[in-house]
């Protein structure tokens, strides 16, 4: 397996490029716009194609380069089956199993930031079929935990209990061992402690993550409504553009 993180310090966005040399068969987690020709670039020195382009959620904080990457390579979009995008996707759901070589990816479904977010399981067979990494999109941050709030006042307790269960109840289900690759890491105003390290693993955020050690469900939820600054509007703006991008867009 290869695996290279693009990070994007402006905003505090991060992405990624991993897959299997040995089958030639690469997958880009939430591309950025501005990135295209670094996820290119590693495919071309790995001279392995990308085959697969996930956006773990519709961003609202950057412009999605999936529509575009998947123009230029052909290459399908996963995204979670109740994501309302306008451009063709490969809708997944909670369980399913994405083939890239030797190295899987394993869906999970894991509201709370939005509806439509998902997590990705990846190991690598070639030397165990134990997990070794998570893509945790704006579920899951290093020190912090995605944003119940960017639904309007009267749903974030309802999307606050959905992040406690895909926290408790999923993530926190995968060993300690399983590296943690967020889609955010401080810049980012998806969450409000993010650290500037920008991975972490299960293990590390179990103990040291002050939103999980609210491990009962009334607490938690309380616990992540407070001190959220208002989600700035263009928040609203960036989200309706990716829904209704269409393949090839640039911008």
């Amino acid at each position: 397996m290869i695996f290279r993180q693009i990070l994007h310090p402006q905003t505090g966005c991060a992405s990624y490029i991993f897959g299997c040399t040995g089958k030639a068969k690469l997958a880009v987690v939430d591309p950025h716009i501005e990135h295209i020709g670094d996820y290119l670039e590693v495919a071309r020195q790995a001279n392995s194609p990308i085959v697969a382009i996930f956006d773990t959620h519709v961003q609202a904080d950057h412009i999605s380069g999936a529509p575009q990457l998947a123009a230029t390579t052909h290459a399908p979009v996963y995204l979670h089956k109740s994501a309302q995008v306008k451009f063709p996707f490969t809708p997944v759901t909670d369980g399913d199993v994405i083939e890239l070589g030797n190295d899987y990816v394993r869906i999970l479904h894991t509201p709370g930031h939005s509806s439509d977010s998902i997590s990705l399981v990846v190991g690598d067979r070639v030397r165990t079929e134990t997990p070794w990494m998570v893509f945790t999109g704006d579920t899951l941050f290093v020190g912090d935990v995605g944003r119940p709030d960017l639904h309007g006042d009267a749903n974030t307790g309802v999307f606050a209990g959905q992040l406690y269960d895909s926290l408790f109840n999923k993530l926190l289900k995968l060993d300690d061992i399983v590296e943690v690759y967020p889609s955010h890491f401080a810049g980012s105003i998806c969450g409000r402690a993010m650290s500037g390290k920008p991975s972490s693993t299960i293990g590390f955020e179990r103990r040291f993550n002050p939103a999980l050690q609210h491990d009962n469900r009334e607490e938690f939820i309380a616990f992540v409504q407070q001190n959220q600054t208002p989600p700035p509007p263009e928040f609203a703006t960036i989200r309706q553009k990716n829904i209704e991008a269409q393949i090839g867009e640039t911008t």
